[in-house]
């Protein structure tokens, strides 16, 4: 049986700890006992953890031997902020997809209201990304970034940097991806895609621009797909 992973609040060589809302999940939902054992992410190792006390603020845990040391290949989403209930569901599914940063973003078709809230909901997204990295059995949740303007996000330092573009029609995210070397950063546009100066501005600081097919697609849908392509091509 696979055993449920946890991401450690706090740990050092022979202790772990869960607080807040992950203790009181396995305290509460889960019944935790005193014996108990699960995979728990301390750093860049997974150790073997043993249930030594629990409390609804606080899971204990002895450590073990380590069940597996790994790396995550760096797949960064530069995300124009868009409708807060599909961003969300985008940030938790590219979570599980292997995204290692996202870098949210206001951008000229972003939407004034959401623009003005966003800086209130990055803990939020950090939360959501937490969660799924631990259901999905990932080593860290991605680093999510405060709300910025999109002229830093241009500067974000890669050797290979894809716009989505809906009207490219040169080069896809297929050839692109074949090709490239990690970190991979993705631009995904808010609905209604990138503005034209928008495109030029990228173009300019030397972003590649790629189309991900024929059809035109929501922009949570977009950021799945991009991920997707290059979990298949670069594993």
């Amino acid at each position: 049986m696979t055993r449920r992973r946890w991401i450690a609040d706090k740990f050092s060589h022979h202790q772990a700890e869960l607080l807040g809302q992950n203790a009181a999940h396995l305290a509460r939902v889960l019944r935790a006992r005193v014996g108990q054992e699960y995979e728990i992410v301390c750093g860049e190792v997974v150790r073997l953890g043993t249930i030594a006390s629990v409390s609804e603020d606080r899971v204990e845990f002895s450590l073990g031997e380590a069940a597996m040391e790994s790396s995550e290949r760096e797949l960064v989403l530069l995300m124009a902020i868009y409708k807060f209930d599909r961003m969300e569901w985008a940030i938790e599914k590219c979570t599980e997809l292997g995204a290692t940063r996202i870098v949210p973003v206001i951008a000229r078709r972003t939407d004034p209201h959401l623009a003005t809230a966003a800086a209130k909901r990055v803990e939020r997204w950090r939360r959501i990304a937490h969660e799924a990295a631990q259901q999905s059995r990932r080593l860290r949740a991605p680093q999510i970034d405060d709300v910025g303007r999109l002229s830093d996000g241009l500067a974000l330092d890669a050797p290979t940097r894809l716009v989505l573009n809906e009207n490219e029609r040169n080069k896809n995210i297929f050839e692109a991806l074949s090709e490239a070397a990690l970190p991979v950063v993705f631009a995904i546009g808010p609905e209604g895609g990138w503005t034209v100066e928008e495109l030029s501005q990228f173009g300019a600081a030397g972003w590649c621009s790629v189309r991900l097919g024929e059809a035109i697609l929501r922009a949570e849908t977009a950021a799945i797909a991009a991920l997707a392509a290059a979990t298949a091509i670069m594993s």
